[in-house]
């Protein structure tokens, strides 16, 4: 009777600690999900590798700020990225793609909603050894490179001993060579004097080390001053200005925000934050931040061109 009495007394002991157990595991659960607001949890964005610079600087500033926000950001190359997007592995990606409105209607149908918001506006540099007299280059000049009718800098100045152009870029699945390969409908295996690293500051430093090379980077990595990695970077190489498509070939622009802003410069892009986020929480706070007056500040700081707020273009002569 007493093994029999006691087994009666811990049984229903085992169903109040298994009660207890689920009961505070809803309430955490709702806590958790009520502690989420857009200043404040915990949460994991994606960002183009392209734009780490600005993005950094952006949740910096939005953390220190909002003491009660976390936010992780995972760098990867545009096709991996919009995957995880698409696959709902995150809510919130910074990229320059931005959904076709294919993509938006197979999201429809699992009841999801993508937001897109335009926060800045992006230029793609391209970077020339510092040995590299020819920094100007019409727009034909750019073209003729990418598509192979210019393979060595003796078609641009006879005179040139930088000899074969070889084109470097990011990474084989990232933003910068989609731009260029829509822009001048080049196939997808790219030519052989293409060729990838695995980041703008690694084609920076390839370009830095070879006469011929040409590179592809998104300029918000050499765009600012007040930065020391971005100065570190800019005084390994040159910039190549740009005339516009098909006009004055004797005019040419650096892909600076005045001609950022108004298009001069002919590689220009949008940043674009898209959201998946299904209530107002914090991935939805971030993105309000970032085109909000003190994130468009930021922007505007870096050297791109802000997307959302008025700005003033003051141009400035040499004497």
């Amino acid at each position: 009777m007493k093994k029999l009495r006691y087994i009666l007394l811990i049984v229903p002991g085992l169903l109040l600690l298994i009660a207890l157990m689920t009961f505070e595991g809803c309430k955490n659960r709702g806590t958790t999900a009520l502690r989420e607001t857009p200043t404040s949890g915990n949460i994991v964005i994606g960002s183009d590798e392209s734009f780490r610079p600005i993005i950094d600087a952006e949740i910096d500033t939005f953390t220190a700020l909002y003491s009660y926000a976390q936010i992780r950001p995972v760098y990867k190359p545009e096709n991996e990225l919009v995957a995880y997007f698409l696959n709902d592995s995150v809510k919130v990606i910074v990229s320059s793609w931005a959904p076709s409105e294919e993509q938006r209607k197979v999201l429809l149908d699992i009841q999801t909603v993508v937001r897109t918001t335009v926060v800045a506006y992006d230029a793609l540099a391209l970077v020339l050894n510092k040995n590299n007299a020819d920094s100007l280059l019409t727009y034909q000049n750019v073209k003729d490179i990418f598509t192979g009718a210019i393979t060595d800098w003796k078609q641009i100045n006879p005179k040139s001993k930088m000899g074969p152009i070889n084109i470097v870029f990011d990474n084989m699945h990232s933003g910068n060579i989609r731009y260029f390969r829509e822009k001048f409908d080049l196939p997808e295996k790219p030519a052989p004097n293409f060729f990838a690293v695995k980041s703008n500051p690694e084609v920076i430093d390839y370009v830095s080390g070879s006469n011929g090379a040409i590179g592809i980077v998104s300029v918000n990595w050499i765009s600012d001053g007040d930065d020391s990695l971005s100065l570190s970077l800019l005084n390994k190489i040159k910039i190549a200005a740009v005339s516009m498509p098909y006009l004055d070939e004797s005019t040419f622009y650096l892909p600076v925000q005045g001609s950022i802003y108004d298009k001069t410069y002919p590689f220009t892009r949008e940043v674009n934050m898209n959201s998946r986020e299904s209530f107002s929480g914090l991935g939805s706070g971030f993105v309000s931040f970032v085109a909000g007056e003190k994130g468009q500040r930021i922007i505007l700081k870096s050297g791109l061109v802000p997307a959302t707020m008025p700005i003033r273009i003051i141009q400035t002569k040499k004497e």
